[in-house]
């Protein structure tokens, strides 16, 4: 057993104890993958990350991101999370991580004292998906009319999938069967309103491990896409999405793509986050 040291964020926010929570080991060079599920599975957050170093020579630093219940080869939270706690040793305004799907840049910006206060991440281009459980999905969540935008999927990291609602309140309301969504699989369902440069989310992703997620950056970068494909919101637009405030976590995340409706080039997402505790594990 050796001391491993850990960092806890609260990540897509600029308050503690607000936001989503990421644990960032910062040394996991040796650790076997079944160390790190079960240690992510000890923290029992929403993601937690293991960092090494990177033989990528455009990558600072490489990352495997777990949840308490499976691997991701990508999730947005704990790659600015991760961002956050390197970046304020490392004196560097971009670090990039490489991840399961590639190298991440995340650009930071910094108080008078160093600190990094609010980052931005460049995330890949997803391509839309068919989804064919659709009948079941709405079941699920309770829905027994629905007028909105095609139920798509995105893989991004996991597979996340957009139902549109038709106000916030409708969101905030929804008590979905968390069973009858989990059995579905690995999916993260985005419950979603707004208009403009203003929306509100829910995902729900019992299938990986998370219930209810409190900001779920992997997911902001494809509803960005998926608005701007649809004509509801122009490319170039930097949207505002709230979530977790049902789960007493409220989160602000800001995402935009550049390109047209009919080629998205590149998807930004971007948040703040905050340092909140420090720890150390015995792992093997």
């Amino acid at each position: 057993m050796s001391v491993r040291r850990y960092t806890i964020a609260d990540v897509f926010t600029d308050v503690p104890l607000q936001g989503n929570q990421v644990a960032v080991f910062t040394d996991a060079s040796g650790l076997s993958a079944d160390a790190m599920q079960r240690a992510a599975r000890e923290m029992n957050l929403s993601e937690t990350v293991f960092v090494f170093r990177s033989e990528d020579s455009n990558a600072h630093l490489r990352v495997r991101i777990f949840t308490p219940a499976t691997e991701l080869p990508f999730a947005g939270h704990p790659v600015l999370g991760t961002a956050f706690v390197v970046g304020r040793a490392m004196g560097s305004n971009v670090v990039r991580l490489e991840t399961g799907l590639g190298v991440v840049p995340v650009k930071l910006e910094r108080a008078e004292g160093g600190a990094p206060t609010y980052g931005e991440m460049e995330q890949f281009v997803p391509t839309p998906e068919q989804f064919d459980r659709v009948d079941e999905l709405l079941a699920a969540l309770g829905v027994e009319a629905y007028d909105g935008l095609p139920i798509e999927g995105y893989r991004n990291g996991p597979l996340h999938v957009y139902v549109e609602f038709p106000s916030e309140d409708a969101v905030a309301s929804l008590r979905p069967d968390i069973g009858a969504i989990e059995q579905l699989g690995a999916y993260g369902i985005n419950c979603f309103a707004g208009s403009g440069e203003l929306w509100k989310t829910r995902m729900f992703g019992p299938g990986l491990g998370v219930a209810e997620d409190p900001a779920t950056g992997s997911a902001a970068g494809p509803l960005a896409v998926h608005l701007a494909r649809h004509g509801v919101v122009p490319p170039g637009t930097d949207i505002e999405i709230v979530q977790g405030v049902e789960i007493g976590r409220r989160s602000v995340l800001h995402a935009r793509v550049e390109g047209t409706v009919e080629r998205i080039e590149r998807v930004f997402v971007g948040g703040s986050a905050v340092i909140v505790a420090r720890g150390e594990y015995l792992l093997d």
